[in-house]
């Protein structure tokens, strides 16, 4: 409960169209908190983008794409969850590439109430993965390998069959102890975090929910308050 998961991941080589690859957070339960890296392949030579999804309260339809400024199928790159109770970010080779911040105070929940576990997964999704859905797998090239190195994490132990109250509250900073993702510089990005930021949304980013007015015609509340989406 709060901190941050690292882990070193190198995608499916060649032909990865139809696969899924990913490194995610959950909690447990219909009302489950989440934050998603999904990783989606693509025929031979064509870009691997990388989805990010935020579930609070068991509701995600929050995703956002982009395809990445290296080729992820080559060497390890390093991918990053930090959470804290003011924001959850997304970093690609520590650079962040999507911020969801807490606006509790304009009415909109924000996931700091349940304790998530780790997850890593590939899966055959050619339903929907690679453009749309109209590339499928290609069993031929099969296996599909993904490999994961230096998992790390830097975060709060909670004991299962503690609540989520005495969780938080045991993983908040208080008087009697400090926990490092409390600080206050970490409570939202510095100036070259957002500078980062801007330049990842401006030059690769190919999908964001808060732009899609036919899923979405009333535009999503954390949408309109944002500053980084």
């Amino acid at each position: 409960m709060f901190g941050k998961v690292t882990i070193q991941l190198k995608l499916v080589e060649g032909d990865s169209a139809g696969t899924v690859t990913a490194f995610y957070m959950s909690s447990d339960g219909p009302t489950h908190n989440e934050f998603d890296f999904e990783f989606l392949g693509n025929t031979t030579g064509e870009p691997y983008s990388v989805q990010t999804n935020v579930y609070v309260n068991g509701v995600g339809n929050r995703e956002q794409r982009l395809n990445l400024w290296f080729d992820p199928t080559k060497d390890f790159h390093t991918y990053s969850i930090f959470w804290n109770q003011r924001q959850v970010v997304f970093l690609v080779d520590e650079t962040p590439i999507r911020v969801h911040t807490n606006l509790e105070h304009k009415g909109i929940p924000f996931p700091k109430d349940q304790a998530m576990g780790v997850y890593s997964s590939i899966w055959n999704a050619d339903d929907w993965a690679t453009q749309g859905g109209r590339v499928k797998t290609d069993w031929s090239h099969a296996p599909f390998v993904a490999t994961y190195k230096d998992f790390q994490i830097d975060a709060c132990a909670c004991p299962v069959p503690v609540t989520s109250a005495d969780s938080a509250k045991n993983c908040s900073s208080s008087e009697d102890k400090k926990y490092w993702w409390d600080e206050p510089t970490l409570s939202e990005l510095n100036l070259h975090q957002s500078h980062q930021l801007m330049w990842v949304r401006a030059n690769h980013m190919v999908y964001d929910y808060c732009a899609d007015t036919a899923r979405f015609p009333v535009i999503p509340a954390e949408c309109v308050h944002h500053r980084h989406h």
